[in-house]
């Protein structure tokens, strides 16, 4: 089993390419900021400059993912874990919170369930607690020197507000 590194992605200014249709893949990297390529029929010079690749058309998935790993290229071909670099966790998102679950492709249905119950679990109070964090984090870093105070003062401040 891969032991996957988790990381949210900033794709600003990223060119993505989407193979199949998905609308649901293309707006997800549009919001993330990708530059979206979206295609019916993989030609290998869709690749030039792309940064990451998913693959809905799994018909095309070994082709599409061999010449993405030629190139170091980020790819997911939908639904065969063992023809992907990265894989997608289920989402929920509430404001500036983000609900990531994977099984490490093991069952897209059991995390989407976690992811479910987990999400049940975020209130407007969270959310507006992570806007008011953010808020506050210029002046916490120019006030605290160190990593471990600023890390208390935020959990501190956590506690308090949620008890």
């Amino acid at each position: 089993m891969t032991q996957h590194y988790v990381a949210c992605l900033d794709l600003t200014g990223r060119r993505c390419l989407v193979v199949g249709q998905s609308e649901g893949k293309v707006r997800a990297l549009e919001a993330a900021g990708a530059e979206v390529v979206s295609v019916d029929r993989y030609e290998p010079e869709l690749l030039d400059d792309v940064w990451l690749v998913v693959v809905v058309d799994v018909e095309q998935g070994e082709r599409v993912f061999a010449d993405a790993v030629a190139r170091q290229i980020f790819c997911n071909v939908e639904d065969v874990p063992e023809l992907c670099t990265f894989i997608l966790p289920a989402l929920h998102r509430r404001g500036d919170i983000t609900v990531a679950v994977s099984t490490a492709g093991a069952s897209p249905a059991l995390a989407q369930w976690l992811r479910d119950r987990f999400a049940a679990q975020i209130g407007f109070e969270h959310e507006q607690l992570a806007r008011e964090l953010r808020r506050v984090r210029p002046w916490v870093k120019q006030t605290f020197d160190s990593y471990e105070e600023r890390r208390d003062f935020f959990r501190k401040a956590v506690a308090k507000a949620l008890g």
